[in-house]
């Protein structure tokens, strides 16, 4: 049981909240435009490799980077929306697939330009240095990257449920036309909200770079754990894919522990069929749509 907890479970719950940090900017975004950004999982190798530029090259903390890499990364996401997002007007859900995969390739050609395929990891004291919890012993990046998470993600429920600006986001997530009748700028609406979502991949990149190595190529594993998570938490539910992550990370490492790390991914996948033939729509999902 020890070993199941220690080695298992909390690696899981912690390693969950990173990931519950990166898909919710997917969520969100489907939430607002019905848009499945498929781009989001290279955004965050992009937000690594810019911590990584930031701390070998300027010798900036990793922590404190993110007040530079998540501006960049909002307005990166604003670019977008206004260049690829916008224009698209009918069947938004199924063009935003092949619009954002397009998005993904380009970015994932300039960073082999600049960057090369070769894998990468990002460094800092808190990497190497670790703590001990039960018989196990983590790097301090693991709970350092748990809180980070719990702090923006807090920081995008109040933002969301607390301010003039959440209501109009949640206004538009249950019924754009109605959103626009009683005077909510749509376009602006989504435009912030694409970029919020993007700018959360910096975060959720500087510590996934910190607790494994990545390359240019990384993006396309990453993405499809990041759709399943939406997926099984509930499209456009925050809540569910907070509850998704730290699931499918804790099945995973328990699995991982007591069985072969073989099987561990496939678990969860086996997991995701089930649910989704019992509850389409995710564990928190609604069939409307509306954010949670």
């Amino acid at each position: 049981m020890t070993l199941v907890i220690d080695g298992g479970i909390i690696p899981g719950i912690l390693t969950g909240g990173v990931y519950a940090l990166m898909a919710s900017g997917l969520t969100l975004v489907f939430g607002v435009m019905d848009i499945i950004n498929i781009a989001q999982g290279v955004m965050v190798i992009l937000g690594a490799y810019l911590s990584y530029v930031l701390a070998q090259h300027l010798q900036i903390d990793l922590f404190l980077g993110l007040f530079i890499t998540m501006p960049a990364m909002f307005l990166l996401g604003l670019v977008i929306y206004w260049l690829f997002i916008r224009p698209l007007k009918k069947d938004r859900t199924i063009y935003s697939i092949l619009v954002t995969y397009a998005v993904a390739i380009i970015i994932e050609g300039v960073l082999i330009a600049i960057f090369t395929s070769n894998n990468v990891i990002l460094h800092a004291p808190y990497i190497t240095q670790s703590f001990q919890l039960g018989n196990y012993y983590f790097p301090y990046i693991y709970l350092l990257g748990f809180l980070l998470s719990v702090v923006l993600l807090a920081g995008l429920y109040v933002l969301l449920f607390r301010t003039k600006f959440g209501h109009s986001v949640r206004a538009t997530m249950q019924n754009r036309t109605a959103a626009e009748l009683i005077g909510v700028n749509v376009n602006r609406i989504s435009a912030l909200t694409f970029g919020i979502g993007v700018a959360l991949t910096a975060a959720g990149g500087m510590v996934f770079g910190s607790i494994q190595p990545f390359n240019a190529n990384s993006g396309y594993d990453l993405i499809s754990r990041l759709l399943a998570i939406v997926i099984f938490g509930g499209m456009g539910s925050l809540s569910g894919a907070l509850v998704a992550a730290v699931f499918a990370l804790v099945v995973e490492d328990v699995t991982a522990v007591v069985w072969s790390p073989t099987w561990a991914s496939t678990v969860f996948f086996v997991l995701l069929i089930v649910i989704l033939l019992v509850r389409p729509q995710g564990l928190l999902g609604k069939i409307s749509g509306r954010v949670q």
